[in-house]
């Protein structure tokens, strides 16, 4: 029972990878486009979101095992939870991301070539690796790893629940190229963190000495980092927050031809300090037990398996201490995300067939194109690569096909629709598609809505 509630804790880590909008990047008549690539090109004049409601992103992704995998009817599930962790190592993750716009507005400025947008917007995000040295020392123990070390490395995580103020401007170089950049102010509500970690616990064989086997610690050094946790949790913190922060997100737009255009953005530039309600957990240190000796009254009393035991956790506190009272304040930078695309429109012109009579340029019914995203996360890199197809069916619907391939997945299709009725708007997007049939068989979903009023571009 101890096995299954093991494994269950890192099943229930892995919700979604939500960070890789890849069906809205890139859409030019969603508002929503703006927040991926700040030089993005736009469609409108100006926009007002629905409070709350304009945006809505929740999801996410485990890389190496599925619930199906653990909890598929018929077999032994304790096999089945052996072979998941044997299968799964530390570069393996487990993510959530979920985004909620609160407020959101943009419009065109007097020149007619500049447009701003500004909002609020909360997030929650998470990354946990999975511990593999200590996930098999956890489950087998260590008789069958005598000699091996179990790296404390493989314990890196990070969580945080914060609130975003930004604004942007986006501005129209020239007739073919557009750049854009917003400005961040990151107030935290609560965050937890421990990466970087050093150190191994080794059992190994010293026949030559009092014991057969050494119990040794070398170069400790694991921190957890908190703010926010210990105190009452109020949620006034996401409206305002001691624990503050800057970034930055920076993109652009450039028309290769009036069909093929290229873009990219470089998002979350930027750092959160953490001063107020911190609380540090700490052990380091180096260990070496090679042996314990006990009073022959004691084994006579049967007390040996005890004592030993109430020893060595003396000694290794007293060599490799915990400290748990710590207040230090630390600073943590965000997962900087890169995006890039190349794109193709065709079909109709929907500024019209004549660059005289229109300031827009060429605007196609249809595009194809390729996708590319990245996020810098503590020990690696996760990237994906999109193709997508989108389409303006009507003046009232437009749709988004991708076949994406990332860490999650190698046959992740999505789709988006976006319907307009006079001035207001609803979308509708999810990816991994081919999965709905048994979402618990799918190692990431993720699925984005939202509604705003949007008053066309005239000029």
């Amino acid at each position: 029972m101890l096995k299954w509630q093991y494994i269950a804790v890192y099943l229930i880590a892995g919700v979604a990878y939500g960070q890789n909008k890849q069906l809205l990047y890139g859409v030019d008549d969603l508002p929503q486009s703006l927040l991926l690539n700040p030089g993005a090109s736009y469609t409108y004049e100006a926009y007002f979101g629905v409070p709350v409601l304009s945006g809505i992103s929740v999801g996410g992704g485990s890389s190496g095992v599925s619930v199906w995998d653990i909890f598929q009817e018929g077999g032994d599930i304790n096999a089945r939870i052996d072979t998941a962790i044997r299968d799964l190592d530390n570069k393996d993750v487990f993510t959530v991301n979920q985004q909620l716009e609160l407020l959101s507005a943009g419009w065109l400025g007097r020149d007619e070539k500049t447009f701003y947008s500004a909002g609020i917007y909360q997030e929650t995000d998470a990354i946990v690796y999975f511990p593999k040295d200590f996930a098999l020392l956890a489950y087998d123990g260590n008789a069958d790893f005598i000699n091996s070390s179990f790296e404390f490395s493989d314990i890196s995580f990070t969580a945080e629940l914060i609130s975003v103020y930004h604004f942007g401007i986006n501005k129209k170089i020239s007739k073919k190229l557009r750049l854009g950049a917003r400005a961040k102010l990151y107030m935290s509500a609560a965050n937890i963190n421990s990466t970087n970690n050093e150190g191994f616990f080794r059992t190994r064989t010293t026949p030559e000495g009092p014991n057969f086997y050494t119990h040794e610690i070398v170069g400790a050094n694991v921190t957890a980092n908190t703010s926010g946790l210990t105190d009452d949790f109020k949620a006034s913190r996401l409206v305002f927050s001691s624990n503050l922060g800057l970034g930055i997100d920076i993109g652009g737009t450039y028309d290769i031809s009036n069909q093929l255009s290229v873009s990219a953005s470089l998002l979350d530039v930027g750092f959160i300090a953490h001063g107020n309600d911190v609380q540090n957990y700490r052990f380091s240190g180096s260990f070496d037990l090679d042996g314990i000796e006990l009073e022959f009254p004691a084994l006579l009393a049967g007390q040996e398996t005890t004592e030993y035991w109430e020893i060595f956790i003396n000694e290794a506190e007293t060599a490799v201490p915990f400290e748990d009272e710590l207040e230090d304040s630390y600073v943590t930078l965000r997962p900087v995300k890169f995006n890039g695309a190349l794109n193709y429109g065709f079909g109709t012109n929907l500024n019209g067939e004549c660059d005289c009579t229109n300031k827009n340029g060429t605007r196609y019914t249809s595009h194809v194109g390729l996708h590319i995203n990245a996020i810098k996360r503590p020990r690696s890199v996760l990237a994906s690569a999109t193709l997508y197809f989108d389409k303006s069916w009507w003046p009232f619907l437009k749709t988004k096909f991708t076949y994406t391939v990332d860490t999650f997945s190698k046959n992740n299709v999505g789709l988006l629709v976006s319907t307009k009725i006079k001035n207001f708007n609803f979308y509708l997007a999810g990816d991994n598609l081919l999965e709905y049939s048994d979402v618990s068989q799918a190692r990431q979903l993720t699925l984005q809505a939202g509604m705003q009023v949007i008053m066309d571009s005239k000029n």
